[in-house]
This record gives structure tokens, C-alpha cells and sequence, in this order.
């Protein structure tokens, strides 16, 4: 990135992993205060983030929220998709639409959550290919089976260290 003069924003080496043994990341994202764009990499893959212009950034690359809604969205067509073969399904295609909002919790009846504001992720499906009836049916319950979506309907705990670097 510009500015970025290889000292501040080095990779770390390791991370404490959940049974206290250290562990390489698995992605490392790097920034400055200059601005919102930030150069991620995650194993062998470069890619950038950026805020949209009406949040102040310049609209180079997908937003956070743009990357979690691509993260459920991948993850949903990959697991439809391996099951469809898996059960001989005549799947052709998938295409997960996605959007994420902000609501008021009140406005939600399904929910626990009754006071303040919560996030909302809608997403459809569409499968293409001479599916029944029932296979439709499967292939939809199994797309809110995917480890994407499972992780964010659960309890996540976010460890937090800030190293002491100059």
C-alpha cells in the first residue's frame, strides 16, 4: 500500500490459536490512517476492502459488509451445490442473492432480541434444472446448513490482542 514502509503493519509471525498453542493467520489485513482501503491477503489470494463513497472512501473494492454477505453467499452456493451432486440432484445453477440491513429489533417477531437495533441478512436462492418438487424443498433447507451460516447464527468470540509495536 502507499505509505506502508514495512515496519508498522508486518505480518505476524503467529497467532494464539483456541487451545493456546501458536498458529500462522490465516488472513492479515493491512491499512493506514491515510484513508479506508486496505490490502488483505489470504494465503496465496491479494484483495482489497474499501468503504463506499458515502461513507468516505473512495468505493475501490467491496466493503466489510459487502465481503460477510459474499462470505454467506459463496458458502450457501458451494454446500447447495455439493449435495446436489451428491444426491444425484439435476441441479444446473444456483444464484444467491444477498442484502444486509440494520432494524429495529421490535420489528422482528422471530427474533429474541426485542429492544434496539439488530443486523439483517435477506438472501434467496434460485435453482435452475428439473428439480421435484421435494429436491427443491432439501435443497433449500441445506442452504442454511452452511458452515458460513451456522458460524454466524452462533455464539462467536472475538480474542482481540493489540501487539506493542512502534
Amino acid at each position: 500500500m502507499e505509505g506502508n514502509n514495512g515496519r508498522a503493519g508486518e505480518i505476524p509471525m503467529s497467532i494464539p490459536s483456541g487451545d493456546g498453542q501458536e498458529q500462522p493467520p490465516q488472513v492479515v489485513v493491512r491499512g493506514n490512517a491515510d484513508g479506508f482501503l486496505q490490502e488483505v491477503v489470504s494465503g496465496r489470494h491479494h484483495l482489497q476492502a474499501d468503504e463506499p463513497a458515502a461513507a468516505g472512501g473512495n468505493d475501490a473494492a467491496p466493503s466489510p459488509y459487502d465481503y460477510l454477505l459474499i462470505a454467506l453467499g459463496v458458502c450457501t452456493s458451494m454446500t447447495v451445490g455439493l449435495y446436489a451432486r451428491r444426491k444425484q440432484f439435476p441441479l444446473e445453477n444456483i444464484v444467491v442473492s444477498l442484502s444486509h440491513s440494520r432494524i429495529h429489533a421490535k420489528d422482528c417477531e422471530e427474533c429474541e432480541t426485542k429492544q434496539g437495533m439488530l443486523d439483517r441478512i435477506d438472501a434467496q436462492i434460485t435453482l435452475t434444472g428439473p428439480l421435484t418438487p421435494e429436491q427443491r424443498a432439501k435443497l433449500k433447507e441445506i442452504a442454511g446448513k452452511c458452515p458460513v451460516h451456522r458460524t454466524l447464527k452462533s455464539e462467536i468470540d472475538i480474542r482481540l490482542r493489540a501487539d506493542q509495536t512502534t
